[in-house]
């Protein structure tokens, strides 16, 4: 995510948090050698002591306490989360209405920051959190029983060869306001933005009803994807517990999940490349504005990330039951841990102390010295800021870390799909992409 805040104003910071190399306490070569490292030794463990796919969807998880699943599944927890997407929505609108057109915004900082990014943790904790306190989804509950239309019915069904290409286009559009866009950080077109995305999901489910929500709002999508890492599943209509890699099993494969995790994992990656060195002397001497080369920069980025998942996947043998075009998508979810790691490594600072700005400036939505919610006094705690090493440290173990996992996702969905000659064999062209993934997006977190 770009900053955005310009460093030139006081108590703004870094939208990475590490500045560089220079704040490594490590070299970075040494740092990208031992992910790659850990990447290929876990594969090796990996291809001598799991020979069984041992996730199963319909039987993996234990049952949660019957308690918890009353609570969690009780009407009285929905409508507290529809009412808590409600009144955040009226309360941000307001502030994007009628408030200053500033840095000093919440509605900014609640759009770029507390939803954005806030949406990774909030997921991994609590499962499907946006789903839950969606606004779009609220008001197109609120239409379809004011209109008497059975619910989550839409008027004619959702084509299933659209899949998640919908999201795809709609995160796109995200990362391209936030990232290319040059008044990314005015009032008027991120309020613009905003209004055409409720405009879109509001019609898109009064025509193919909440299904088209989970296939195309880009929030949704992006933290039902997250929530796949936790720990929260469902098995027949009861709440389970299940092992993060066995959740992850569960992803169903549609058409577009492929362009889904390009488009994020591509659009983190063009995140810090588009503010390295070359890339920055390369613009400044083209004679146009940064727009259109960044714009294209974001597209090779996205694409390439499908690019090499769609080769690197389709590079092997496959059973007569597997046709070969369909190893994108049925593999598409071992790189949502890769997503989850770059995310965490590339945003982890941003959040947490820009995160705790925006809160404070919630408390005064109309920049007339309010204090509404008692958090105006507040102070911004930058303590990951002056813990370099620290943060270093966990930048590169989160990156290690969402790639091995992302191995072990593809290992048991490899033994589980393909022929048993081909289940190693098959797998290399897959490693070698996520090795490449990892050298090249440490390379780019570190030298940027």
């Amino acid at each position: 995510m770009g900053d955005p805040l310009p460093r030139s104003i006081p108590g703004s910071i870094s939208a990475h948090g590490l500045g560089g190399a220079k704040d490594l306490p490590i070299p970075s070569e040494l740092a990208i050698a031992g992910a790659v490292a850990a990447l290929v030794i876990s594969f090796t463990v990996l291809a001598v002591a799991w020979r069984e796919p041992r996730y199963d969807a319909a039987t993996s998880g234990r049952p949660a306490p019957e308690w918890l699943d009353r609570l969690v599944s009780s009407r009285a927890l929905a409508v507290a989360g529809r009412v808590f997407g409600m009144v955040v929505l009226l309360y941000v609108g307001a502030a994007a209405v009628f408030g200053k057109d500033s840095l000093i915004n919440p509605f900014l900082g609640t759009f770029y920051v507390l939803l954005w990014v806030g949406l990774v943790p909030a997921s991994l904790l609590l499962g499907p959190f946006f789903k839950a306190i969606s606004p779009a989804r609220t008001i197109s509950m609120l239409f379809a029983r004011v209109s008497g239309v059975p619910d989550g019915e839409g008027l004619r069904p959702y084509p299933e060869r659209l899949g998640y290409w919908p999201a795809a286009l709609a995160l796109f559009a995200f990362v391209w306001l936030e990232l290319v866009y040059p008044s990314s950080t005015a009032l008027g077109p991120v309020r613009l933005w905003c209004a055409a995305y409720l405009g879109i999901m509001l019609i898109g489910s009064a025509v193919w009803g909440t299904t088209f929500l989970a296939r195309a709002d880009p929030f949704e999508v992006y933290s039902s994807l997250v929530a796949k890492l936790s720990i929260w599943g469902r098995r027949e209509g009861r709440l389970v517990l299940r092992s993060p890699l066995a959740n992850l099993d569960t992803l169903v494969a549609r058409p577009g999940l492929v362009a889904v995790v390009g488009v994020l994992f591509g659009s983190t990656a063009f995140d810090s490349f588009r503010e390295s060195t070359p890339w920055l002397k390369l613009v400044q001497s083209l004679s146009t504005t940064r727009m259109l080369p960044d714009t294209l920069a974001l597209v090779v980025f996205s694409l390439g990330v499908a690019l090499i998942l769609t080769v690197a996947t389709m590079a092997t043998g496959v059973t007569s039951d597997t046709p070969r075009r369909a190893l994108p998508s049925l593999f598409a979810h071992s790189v949502v841990p890769i997503i989850v790691g770059y995310v965490t490594a590339h945003y982890l600072t941003y959040l947490v102390e820009y995160g705790q700005r925006t809160v404070i400036q919630l408390s005064d939505p109309f920049s007339r010295g309010d204090d509404f919610l008692g958090t105006a006094d507040l102070q911004v705690d930058y303590w990951l800021s002056t813990h370099p090493t620290f943060l270093a440290v966990t930048k590169v173990v989160a990156v290690a870390l969402g790639h091995v996992v992302g191995v072990v996702a593809a290992h048991d969905r490899a033994i589980k799909l393909l022929p048993r000659r081909h289940q190693l064999t098959g797998q290399l062209p897959l490693l070698v992409a996520m090795v490449g993934f990892t050298v090249g997006g440490l390379y780019l977190l570190f030298a940027a």
